[in-house]
């Protein structure tokens, strides 16, 4: 018997409505064959557009049969906890129904389709506009493309939309009886339902589509038909070519060996490329919510291997993407594996202390650790510990606040089976942080213009997702994200050891992104204020991943220092300094200054050589798994 149906979730119900919409087009442009009406086409074209329309028509139903057998359709993936409801009842709170309000919207209206009717008005004498480039009055990236201007529909189309949602935006400051939290929510989904609704994502109300259309004889909508139903198959947006890159090939490709594995993460260790070494190791912790290797795409972009330029001695934790295995891992786990990772690079190498730096959720986490190491007296197996766009502080963690109230965490742990949750629900909230760029942009250009996937080896690594244990995640959510109880002394205990932040005096190097989205980088400044040690705060240009990797050879962004004490981060911009280019020389010159010693680069500092015993070479199996 086949399943229940279920109400689509917005993006599948949009998905549909497109397809209904492309064969709607290859209906208009099948012309009638006999009569007044009969449009000057010859039959053969005629037959290719009903051909054409007949193939799209059973494409979408063959999928749609292929789903309906399906308890758990993968095209569910895309309906991102629980948002359809909760959309609805906001947007029911919206003021749209004042008279007054009306009555203000369709005057303005009148007013705009005046003045976008009247830029191409004839001239004087009758001929063509005065102006051969209208000059609308609300401009937006989407709409750039001259055709949007070039006929007064799609001009009218576009900028009666830009202006709706201008009015609906604004009209979440009026909504009554809101706290200013439920409110962030109201114009979060304020603002994604008016992403998804733009006119640029319907084949119909989109010129450069239609006029691809007409040229291609309705291959870009077959094309785009394929890469629709493939995505809506594997339950993700495909962003880049899939075939384009090969882990170790031509990503992820820094020499280096596996030298000891849990249950939980790899540790590889790089093999040196400098005749000495820093005396002092680094360990660097990615975040498990992603794949390792977004410090190592390739030799031009990869942090690690530029590390290893610097005389730095490297290894990498490898974080096991998460199976029913891992059902009961929790916070304390990845502690404990920072700690494992450290001190078996401590006894590898024969040192006292390790630098290492933790990325975004590996970071917040090596501030847990850190202060547990601090309360156990063990506080100086950590040289100096580096944290890129990482947060201790959650008050002002941005759009990810709108996913934490207990509706939105109860649908996530819906979403959980077998004890951990499908990588695929984090990339795509992450996606809809920026719905315009992450979403509706391929929806365009895959869907509708047809267009083959790029070859981008960082698109490629964002649709490279990861599961995550269940348990963990959901206290991950409560007690940090909703609850802020990391920066409260005591409130959260790891390992048997109670967690206060104060107690970390070792020195820190804390980066954060100026435009970050994932991480505010007022939100990451907030660790200035809990932290006892010495700090270094640098401001990079660019967001939560392009201000991480961006070598110094690029010439890309800049970042800001301000060494004078600042009570926070406004007044630390007001007297900063910029520095064009990458931040990753002024680390390597902070690094140094913690310690500067050197060694030989023999032994065990060369991974795999005699005697050392090694399990597979990087980028090891756990990337792999998926």
């Amino acid at each position: 018997m086949a399943a229940a149906k279920t109400p689509d979730d917005p993006f599948t119900a949009l998905i549909k409505l497109q397809a209904e919409q492309a064969q709607s087009f290859f209906k208009l442009m099948t012309p009638v064959t006999s009569g007044a009406a009969a449009a000057p086409q010859s039959a053969d074209a005629a037959d290719q557009w009903a051909q054409l329309a007949s193939k799209l028509q059973s494409m979408w139903n063959d999928f749609q049969t292929a789903q309906q057998g399906s308890a758990d359709p993968a095209a569910a993936m895309f309906d991102l906890t629980g948002w359809t409801d909760l959309s609805k009842s906001w947007l029911a709170q919206m003021p749209l129904v004042d008279p007054a309000r009306q009555q203000q919207l369709m005057e303005d209206s009148v007013q705009l389709w005046q003045a976008v009717l009247g830029q191409y008005a004839p001239g004087p004498d009758g001929g063509k506009p005065e102006s051969s480039v209208p000059e609308l009055p609300r401009k937006d990236r989407r709409f750039a493309d001259p055709r949007w201007q070039q006929q007064p529909l799609f001009a009218l189309i576009h900028q009666t939309y830009l202006l709706m949602t201008e009015r609906l935006l604004a009209m979440v400051d009026d909504v009554e009886g809101l706290d200013a939290a439920k409110r962030e929510q109201l114009r979060f989904a304020t603002k994604g339902m008016m992403e998804a609704l733009s006119p640029a994502n319907f084949p119909l109300t989109n010129p450069v589509v239609l006029e691809r259309t007409l040229e291609s004889g309705g291959e870009n909508l077959v094309k785009g038909m394929e890469h629709l139903l493939s995505d809506l198959e594997r339950g993700q947006l495909t962003h880049t070519d899939p075939a384009a890159f090969q882990l170790g090939r031509n990503i992820a490709t820094t020499p280096g060996k596996v030298v000891h594995e849990t249950p939980l993460y790899q540790l590889i260790q790089y093999s040196p490329t400098t005749e000495e070494v820093l005396a002092v190791p680094l360990v660097i912790f990615p975040p498990w919510i992603n794949r390792f290797y977004i410090l190592d795409l390739n030799p031009e972009k990869s942090f690690i291997r530029w590390a290893v330029e610097q005389g730095l001695t490297t290894f990498v934790v490898s974080w096991k993407s998460a199976d029913a295995s891992m059902a009961d891992v929790v916070w304390d786990d990845y502690i404990r594996a920072q700690i494992d990772a450290v001190d078996h690079v401590r006894q590898r190498l024969d040192v006292p202390s390790t630098h290492v730096i933790g990325y975004c959720v590996a970071g917040t986490t090596l501030a847990a650790t850190m202060a547990i190491l601090a309360r156990r007296g063990e506080a100086d197996k950590i040289k100096s510990a580096t944290f890129f766009t990482a947060q201790v502080d959650f008050e002002r963690a941005g759009e990810l606040l709108n996913f934490i109230d207990d509706t939105q965490i109860a649908a996530i742990e819906n979403l959980a089976r077998d004890g951990y949750l499908d990588g695929r629900v984090m990339a795509a909230t992450f996606n809809l942080l920026r719905g315009t760029d992450l979403i509706w942009n391929y929806v365009v250009n895959n869907y509708l213009l047809g267009e083959e996937y790029p070859a981008f080896d960082l698109l490629h690594w964002n649709g490279d997702v990861t599961n995550l244990p269940a348990k963990w995640h959901k206290s991950y959510l409560i007690d940090l994200y909703r609850d802020n109880r990391l920066v409260k002394p005591d409130s959260l205990s790891a390992d048997g050891t109670p967690i206060d932040l104060r107690l970390v005096e070792t020195p820190s190097y804390i980066q954060a992104g100026k435009e970050d989205h994932i991480a505010p980088a007022e939100s990451v400044w907030r660790i200035t204020e809990h932290f006892s040690g010495p700090l270094r705060f640098v401001l990079a240009g660019s967001g939560h991943i392009a201000g991480v990797v961006n070598p110094p050879a690029a010439g890309k962004y800049q970042y800001w220092r301000n060494d004078d004490k600042a009570a926070s981060l406004e007044e630390f911009i007001a007297g900063a300094t910029e520095h064009k280019g990458s931040w990753w020389p002024d680390w390597i010159e902070w690094i140094t200054g913690q310690d500067s010693n050197k060694v030989p680069a023999k032994g065990a500092r060369k991974p795999g050589g005699k005697g050392d015993k090694i399990i597979e070479d990087a980028p090891g199996r756990y990337v792999l798994q998926r």
